[in-house]
């Protein structure tokens, strides 16, 4: 073919084709499509909240009522308190720690179902799918920052204080992101192998807030209390309760935690850019 000027029509064919050999993360390719995550993440939102008669509020009435039934069973009947510093009520102290949980749990659910839930996106055009897990979480900001509003509330009512702490929160905030981010990448792409996943990841959730420090405060030592910290969400509460309702600040189970997140992270990464390329097969 030749254009209007009679010069020959070049056509360029453009080949993807996935990587071979061990993982290739490509991560820079995430900037050159952050529309595309911005797009999905306002999409899960707008989702979430679709014709819901209260909308929003339900990012209100989730952790208040939570905390309620926290303090009502927890503290009131069965006396399991909170060893709380500098008379900190128990409300405020479980609320601080609901705050990442609920981040975490949110944020866990949506991005292991991410890649299932998009696959007549999956299937059609390329991109790179981290995108999708990504926005899962990203997605979760917007409740956590109505629960945060409730929470400084809840601190004015109570009459306390934040400390200086507090500058610390966004940097706990993005650990729990990550967190959920790390453990998402796994539960997405094993559940696009295994649609059992999907059956799992509530009583898997449903398990984990029991195992973390939500409503008490275990209290161990040795290699107990090694094994304890490596549940990520461990160092995560603690730092939020040290921030915001300044209680003990972070020990050596925070570096436990992290430790066994980032190797987490790591390792899912992996396991989900090697798994990549048999996505839009097996979806």
């Amino acid at each position: 073919m030749e254009s209007a000027v009679g010069e020959p029509i070049v056509r360029v064919k453009r080949v993807i084709k996935p990587p071979k050999g061990r993982a290739v993360l490509h991560l820079d390719e995430l900037w050159e499509y952050r529309e595309l995550l911005y797009f999905l993440t306002w999409r899960d939102i707008k989702v979430r909240y679709k014709q819901a008669i209260l909308g929003f509020l339900w990012a209100v009435l989730n952790p208040v009522i939570t905390v309620v039934v926290f303090d009502v069973v927890f503290n009131k009947i069965l006396g399991v308190k909170q060893h709380s510093v500098g008379n900190v009520p128990y409300i405020l102290v479980t609320y601080a720690a609901l705050l990442p949980w609920n981040l975490f749990s949110g944020a866990l659910g949506r991005a292991g179902m991410s890649l299932v839930g998009n696959a007549n996106l999956i299937t059609k055009i390329y991109f790179p799918r981290l995108v999708i897990p990504i926005s899962a979480v990203v997605g979760g900001l917007v409740d956590f920052v109505i629960s945060l509003v409730v929470y400084f509330c809840l601190m004015a009512a109570y009459g306390v204080a934040p400390s200086w702490h507090i500058v610390f929160l966004p940097f706990f905030t993005l650990l729990a992101m990550i967190t959920a981010l790390a453990f998402g990448l796994w539960l997405a792409a094993l559940n696009v192998l295994y649609r059992d996943v999907q059956y799992i990841i509530p009583f898997l959730i449903q398990l984990w807030m029991f195992l973390s420090p939500v409503a008490y405060v275990f209290h161990l030592k040795g290699t107990w209390a090694f094994f304890y910290g490596l549940n990520p969400l461990v160092g995560v509460i603690q730092g939020f309760q040290w921030a915001l309702a300044g209680q003990t600040a972070p020990g050596w189970l925070f570096l436990v935690s992290n430790t066994a997140m980032v190797v987490l992270l790591v390792t899912g990464l992996m396991y989900f850019k090697r798994m990549e390329r048999t996505f839009a097969d097996l979806i």
